[in-house]
């Protein structure tokens, strides 16, 4: 058994980078192929069903909290 990288799961940071990144639009090549290569699809599945789900109530909160100051 190796201690070769490309053999370790991918840790939380890692996928939370790649989640972002893929949020953004801005994904490179490289972490792609390493997150296909390394990456459990149900962990990137949940990561970015609770990156979604925060983004919209951060969304709706920040409205509010504008409405709120604008009447």
């Amino acid at each position: 058994m190796t201690d070769d990288p490309d053999d370790k799961p991918l840790t939380f940071r890692q996928m939370l980078g790649s989640v972002l990144a893929a949020a953004l639009g801005v994904q490179n090549g490289k972490n792609r192929a390493r997150d296909f290569s390394r990456g459990k699809p149900m962990h990137f599945i949940a990561l970015g069903v609770t990156f979604t789900l925060t983004f919209v109530v951060l969304v709706l909160a920040v409205v509010k909290l504008v409405i709120a100051f604008a009447g």
